[in-house]
């Protein structure tokens, strides 16, 4: 069913197609794997690197998010069309629109922000000052810090308070997640490319759900499984080896594909039926 918000239409699909969007992600990461793995690993790595800058590393780290996030649309577009991600992709973002770009990342640390200091409401705080780092006095030896989190954590009002971060985080998580795709292949403007966003994840929820839950079981139920299998089966320290060695590829094929979906969905959402060439070549 197509929809529109302002002059970007979009298409309703069924809940099925969230899976989907991964399904074809993993598939597109698989056939060029390595160039995948290289461009991620820029990311990071260059991420990291702004990060550390003194004074303004920590503020220009997330608002630069965005802009090299165009990088993995500019991928995927030219996989998409028959070429090759490369790593010198991760940059085009600077040559489309930043000025819309860059407050993208304002938008994210702000909202983030507010759902973060919105769990204090309901825990009084105990998991900002987890978080951050804050623990209690005497607290210095390593295990009783990690009994420390692990009690923290498996308290219900914690838990309750992370429920209810999650949900105050979420419409900035829908308005954000293919606005960086709406400016760079559309033009569209900082409150359009938020606002359109926001609208056709809400118009998709079905779809957006199901992607929700594939990427919660593929990114935290998998790993621990992994891990706690691990711990169980192969005597220690070897199993914490082993399973570095299993889990870290694995985290890393699936940061990759969650990268390209982000991509895949948008062209889903908002290219629905139509040919390659659909999206501009801004990226």
């Amino acid at each position: 069913m197509a929809s529109s918000a302002g002059s970007i239409p979009f298409t309703r699909h069924e809940g099925r197609r969230g899976v989907a969007w991964l399904r074809q992600s993993y598939a597109m990461f698989v056939r060029y794997r390595l160039a995948w793995i290289g461009l991620l690993l820029a990311y990071y790595v260059l991420l990291l690197a702004i990060d550390t800058l003194p004074w303004i590393g920590a503020l220009l780290a997330p608002m630069i998010k965005p802009v090299l996030s165009v990088g993995f649309l500019a991928a995927a577009w030219t996989q998409e069309r028959g070429g090759k991600p490369a790593i010198g992709m991760l940059l085009r973002g600077f040559g489309a629109n930043v000025r819309a770009l860059l407050p993208l990342g304002i938008v994210f640390v702000v909202g983030i922000s507010v759902a973060l200091g919105a769990t204090a409401l309901v825990d009084g705080g105990q998991f900002l000052d987890l978080l951050y780092g804050v623990a209690p006095a005497g607290n210095d030896d390593a295990s009783a810090a990690a009994r420390h989190v692990q009690q923290t954590l498996g308290t219900p009002r914690v838990q309750l308070a992370m429920l209810f971060g999650a949900l105050c985080a979420l419409p900035t998580l829908m308005a954000l997640w293919w606005a960086p795709a709406l400016v760079v292949f559309h033009d569209a403007g900082l409150v359009a490319a938020l606002r359109t966003s926001f609208q056709a994840a809400a118009c998709n929820w079905r779809p957006a759900l199901r992607y929700a839950l594939a990427l919660f079981v593929l990114g935290a139920i998998v790993p621990s499984l992994i891990t706690a299998t691990l711990a169980i089966v192969v005597p220690a320290p070897l199993n914490a080896t082993i399973a570095a060695i299993i889990v870290l590829p694995y985290v890393a094929f699936f940061v990759a594909t969650l990268h390209i979906s982000d991509y895949v969905s948008y062209r889903d959402v908002f290219h629905a039926g139509e040919g390659n060439q659909a999206a501009s070549s801004r990226a």
